[in-house]
């Protein structure tokens, strides 16, 4: 009976069309399956009955018992309110309901005993309670002792009486028939290896858990599975690129020791030279490529990534780097032809301001196989451009650019061998994430910075300090160096009380008279941007005053100022990549973190992180915690985090054992034919092979 679970939602007793409409809207609950799986975001103890004396501050929720001894309507048609006084024998406390009035009167009497819980609020020294869940005592006393599940809701969806408690109703419903079709998608051998609970006990405890130790072990079973069906996917798909897909073998490299020994103007890292000999094991082995490259921002990924494409070029490939924006693709280019032009290499520029005369050449030049390196945006994914043999591709800021676009870089070779793949990115991934997220790609970490680097001294001021921040960039420019002054947006937004660039420009104009001043946003066309960017690159402008397209690419080493406004707005990562712009150059480099007065716990916590420490796998660890994983590395865009259940910021250990257990497995038995798998094979056949979530009820 697998169809039981794809069953549409309105059939199940108590939802009907109305409520089937609305939970698809809302909740993107289509069938049973997406209900079973929608789980609650936390738990209630209704064991513990408080009195109301006893209620203060650091209380999240309280359940009190007591009569109600008053309640009204109080205020005009749209601000209307609804306030009840609940009584015990210690004291008494407001209820107060701004929706769904009428139907919470109707439940109320003056003299009944009701069982009240909601979260305590203080307002005006005194305690009331906002929109509490009221109960009778008959109604109560089913919800004792055991732990009540919260669900995620909506207005919409409580406007159909689908709050949490509403939801709860249609999983008993759900859960009870569902339980005997549950079926088993772990070997015995792997639960009891990991001491885990069958599928069937961790759907019943998640939704109605006896105690909190069935409630853990629950959630451990689905996260472990979760993790398990999303590390099957990446390895699986990484042991069947190993073994379909044939590499070029890139084995001599004259041109890698004569620029290393000739024209490389500093020595290599440790990190750096660990790199380039994985690098070269992976392009000597015959099979293709796939390796994830990180390293903060300043520790030599691009120097790293041209001695590989010097491999391909030794070996009568071509190789190419793709950036995300004009701007990057420019500082590449600017920076690799120097190399290539000592070398004798062939090097050309193509992004979608590429003029056509030029555009036609270059894709003559790459068909001929005279064009040994091209740098470019997502203008090389174009059909028109074909290579005569791309053996290396490198894809910088990997998460600009999905799968797809990936994909179509394989298909640039006229014999169909596809080339090389080497992704880089600044943004440190904490490893919890990159096994998750890249886990179908072999890693390399550049974690070592270049020797003589200064750390930037980063420091935090309010708006209180602005004259003396003022005072201090002065004094930088009157040293000959030039400062970058990042706002958050372009418009003022009624929303949030920002400084707007154009409001910050006409400030920094007025306090720094007698200056250049360069101004660049994302709404500028490519070429006043450019002119704008040039004009500080080259010197002429002392201030660049800007929004976050600086973020990735400018490369300035007389900068050596970075002002960030409201610093509190912007997420670590962000916070991160912007202070890379400075430290390039041999002087001393300082970021400034301007923040409003009052600073909320969040913000705080990430000025804090970004003064204390540097390092870029820190403070992706505290920005994983701090906003989860869907925001970081564009992972909601990328399609691979289709998470039920699992916490990556806080599960780390879970997805080290759920990939540990499935290279074990994978390593004796790649196609799962071994009966012992026959239940992963039966669940993996049960899903789409699309889904990026094979551990789905099916």
């Amino acid at each position: 009976m697998a169809n039981f679970f794809e069953t549409k939602i309105e059939f199940l007793k108590g939802v009907g069309p109305q409520r089937a409409a609305v939970l698809q809207k809302e909740l993107r609950i289509f069938c049973y399956g997406d209900l079973i799986q929608h789980y609650p975001f936390r738990y209630e103890d209704r064991s513990v009955i408080h009195k109301i004396k006893d209620i203060n501050e650091s209380m999240q929720f309280i359940q009190l018992r007591g009569r109600i001894t008053y309640f009204d309507t109080i205020g005009e048609k749209f601000k209307k309110r609804l306030v009840a006084t609940l009584a015990d024998d210690t004291g008494s406390i407001e209820l107060v309901w701004f929706q769904g009035i009428s139907w919470v009167e109707k439940q109320l009497a003056i003299g009944t005993e009701f069982v009240v819980f909601g979260k305590p609020n203080l307002y005006n020294h005194t305690f009331n309670i906002p929109h509490p869940e009221i109960d009778t005592i008959a109604e109560a006393a089913q919800k004792v002792g055991f732990l009540q599940p919260v669900y995620h809701s909506t207005e919409k969806l409580r406007n159909f009486n689908l709050d949490s408690k509403g939801i709860a109703k249609l999983q008993h419903k759900l859960v009870e028939q569902a339980l005997p079709l549950v079926r088993e998608t772990l070997p015995d051998g792997l639960m009891a290896k990991y001491q885990l609970i069958s599928k069937k006990l961790a759907v019943q405890h998640i939704h109605f858990p006896k105690d909190e130790k069935w409630l853990e072990t629950a959630k451990t079973r689905l996260k472990f599975e979760e993790l398990f069906y999303v590390q099957l996917k990446l390895i699986s798909l990484k042991v069947f690129r190993k073994n379909t897909f044939k590499g070029q073998v890139f084995k001599h490299i004259p041109l890698v020791n004569e620029f290393y020994k000739s024209h490389l103007p500093f020595d290599l890292t440790n990190a750096q030279k660990r790199v380039v000999r994985e690098i070269y094991a992976d392009i000597c082995s015959g099979k293709q490529m796939n390796r994830l490259l990180q390293g903060d921002v300043g520790s030599g990924k691009t120097i790293v990534g041209f001695i590989c494409m010097l491999m391909a070029i030794d070996n009568n490939a071509q190789a190419c780097i793709m950036a995300p924006t004009e701007i990057l693709a420019a500082q590449h280019y600017t920076g690799l032809k120097e190399f290539a032009d000592l070398l004798g290499i062939t090097i050309a520029k193509l992004t979608g301001s590429t003029k056509k005369s030029e555009r036609v050449k270059i894709h003559e030049a790459l068909q001929s196989g005279e064009l040994k390196l091209l740098v470019g945006t997502h203008a090389l994914l174009e059909d028109v451009v074909q290579f005569n043999n791309l053996g290396l591709c490198i894809i910088d800021e990997q998460h600009r650019f999905g799968v797809a676009q990936r994909a179509k870089l394989w298909g640039k070779n006229k014999d169909g061998i596809p080339p090389h793949i080497l992704v880089m990115t600044a943004t440190p991934i904490p490893r919890t994430l990159a096994m998750t997220l890249y886990g179908d790609l072999d890693s390399s970490v550049i974690d070592e910075m270049p020797a003589g680097r200064k750390p930037i001294k980063t420091v935090h001021r309010k708006d209180a300090n602005r004259l003396a921040v003022f005072g201090f960039m002065k004094d930088e420019i009157k040293k000959g160096r030039q400062i970058y002054i990042v706002y958050p947006l372009i418009e003022e937004s009624a929303k949030l009380d920002l400084k707007d660039l154009m409001d910050g420009y006409e400030s920094i104009a007025r306090a720094f008279p007698d200056m250049l001043i360069s101004i660049v946003h994302g709404k500028m066309k490519p070429k006043d941007k450019d002119f704008e960017m040039q004009r500080f690159v080259r010197g002429e402008a002392q201030l660049m005053v800007a929004t976050t397209v600086i973020e990735v690419g400018v490369n300035v080493p007389n900068a050596s100022v970075m002002v960030i406004e409201n610093a509190e707005r912007f997420g670590l990562s962000q916070l991160h990549q912007l202070r890379g712009r400075v430290g390039r150059g041999a002087d001393q480099s300082y970021c400034i973190l301007m923040s409003s007065n009052k600073v909320g716990v969040d913000g705080r916590t990430r000025l804090e992180t970004m003064v204390q420490t540097d390092n870029g796998f820190e403070i992706a660890d505290v920005d994983l915690k701090l906003r989860g994983p869907g925001d970081l590395a564009g992972t909601q865009q990328s399609g691979v985090l289709d998470l039920l259940i699992t916490d990556l910021a806080k599960d780390g250990h879970i997805v080290k054992l759920a990939r540990e257990a499935v290279e074990t497995i994978l390593e004796a038995d790649p196609n799962l034919n071994h009966p012992a798998h026959e239940r992963i094979k039966n669940q993996v056949d049960s899903q789409d092979k699309n889904a990026s979530n094979w551990s789905r009820i099916s």
